[in-house]
């Protein structure tokens, strides 16, 4: 008996579970198109840091850790197959840190159908 042969290559597993439009759904300084954010980003960042990531799924301290904000940021950008580099994830974070955690908590709320555009 004889091995089939490989004529083909399986491609690159993607992570795009979602819809993939390569841009985020709102723009960093979009605070007021969801006040609950907005408002809970002002009184208490950290408090909106773990509500985001426990929302994402992931343990509620990631946003509290360094270099989590950023995990959490790339994590997202590959899982919703948003356009952007690690790089890019990090200085985002790193200088508009509470507007780019404003900006992942209401993509999650928009990808989980918690609110609309």
């Amino acid at each position: 008996m004889s091995n089939p042969v490989v004529t083909h290559q399986p491609g690159a597993g993607g992570y795009g579970t979602n819809v993939q439009t390569g841009e985020w759904s709102t723009g960093l300084c979009s605070c007021c198109s969801d006040l609950l954010v907005c408002a809970l980003g002002c009184v208490c960042p950290m408090a909106l840091s773990c509500y985001t990531a426990n929302k994402y799924g992931e343990n509620c301290c990631l946003g509290c850790v360094p270099g989590g904000l950023t995990a959490m940021r790339t994590h997202m950008r590959l899982t919703y197959g948003i356009q952007g580099t690690v790089c890019n994830d990090a200085l985002m974070t790193f200088f508009c840190g509470l507007c780019e955690v404003c900006r992942m908590a209401r993509e999650i709320r928009i990808r989980n159908g918690e609110m609309s555009l």
